[in-house]
């Protein structure tokens, strides 16, 4: 089943193409805006800019930890860097350079993480970012962003740059269907309620999002009214939103494309035992690493999907009923 079909959403459009397009606008808005590409532009939409901005285009080739080193060094320079790669390649590559010259340092620089969860397919598992919510978000001094439509990207690619200190950018191969209007607002740190509901919460992130509305639709047919938040940053996390859906539905279910462990879902149940607990139940990986396969067969085989979704929902509702 596609992404959107049941909430009848807007056509799709690939995520990392948008990226692209929206790292281009803010290079001809800020100039202190440079790429540092990971050989990898073509694939991530990093390229876009290099036609037009040559000179603020550095491809320091399959070298991901020496690329986060030169970002270090122009953001003290100054500079608004961004690092761009696969998700598994800059933050698991890198990490201890993203930790040590940047996180620990504070410094402005941007990471865009294309290609991450499960999306890169057939490329297999050292190609699938599946950590990079924990990792990323393991770092106190790091922002991470998960847009989960085309205009969620637009912003947190303008709110990364407007931020001063460390961001990282989630993007997925993927065509994600548009949830939001072109204008819609976006703040940092505040979900967003994308369909209201008294029943149960789910709470998703990245392309989870339309697979959740689907699932939305599909429970309603039930009688059941889901409340669907999309946790698009989830550092700094929305507590707030978490504590007010846990007492105002009394049941959440959380979707991730990730693992759970360390994952969103982690998140939220820390915030939910500590304000008002309820029941929860968890979709995304359980401590495996994925198999090659297409993105809706590699959804469906890990329980991605959003009847996988409905029936974690019924599975909260029952408990909270007991």
């Amino acid at each position: 089943m596609a992404l959107g079909e049941l909430a009848e959403l807007e056509p799709a459009d690939q995520l990392r193409r948008v990226f692209g397009r929206a790292l281009l606008e803010v290079c001809r808005e800020e100039p202190r805006v440079v790429v540092l590409d990971g050989d990898l532009g073509s694939s991530t939409g990093a390229h876009d800019m290099r036609g037009e901005f040559p000179e603020r285009f550095y491809n320091l080739g399959i070298a991901e930890s020496n690329l986060v080193g030169v970002a270090a060094g122009l953001a003290a320079c100054g500079y608004i860097p961004f690092a761009v790669s696969l998700s598994s390649f800059l933050l698991c590559n890198a990490f201890d350079q993203i930790r040590i010259s940047v996180s620990i340092a504070g410094l402005n620089v941007k990471f865009a993480g294309s290609h991450s969860g499960l999306t890169t397919g057939r490329e297999g598992p050292s190609s699938m970012s599946i950590e990079d919510y924990a990792l990323a978000g393991a770092l106190p001094t790091m922002v991470a962003l998960v847009p989960s439509d085309p205009a969620c990207m637009r912003w947190a690619v303008g709110a990364a740059v407007r931020h001063d200190g460390p961001v990282y950018i989630r993007s997925s191969r993927e065509a994600l269907p548009h949830i939001y209007p072109e204008d819609y607002h976006f703040a940092l740190g505040k979900a967003n309620v994308v369909r209201e509901g008294s029943d149960v919460t789910v709470i998703a992130c990245g392309l989870m999002v339309p697979v959740a509305l689907d699932a939305a639709v599909l429970l309603a047919r039930d009688g059941i009214e889901a409340r669907v938040l999309d946790m698009h940053t989830l550092r700094p996390l929305d507590a707030e939103a978490i504590a007010s859906a846990a007492r105002e539905t009394g049941a959440i279910v959380t979707a991730e494309e990730h693992l759970v462990r360390g994952g969103l879902g982690s998140v939220v149940a820390q915030v939910v035992t500590t304000t008002y607990p309820v029941p929860i139940r968890y979709i995304g990986l359980d401590d495996t690493y994925s198999v090659s396969g297409s993105p809706d067969e590699l959804m469906g085989k890990y329980g991605l999907t959003a009847h996988h979704i409905a029936a974690a929902a019924h599975e909260a509702i029952a408990a909270k009923r007991r």
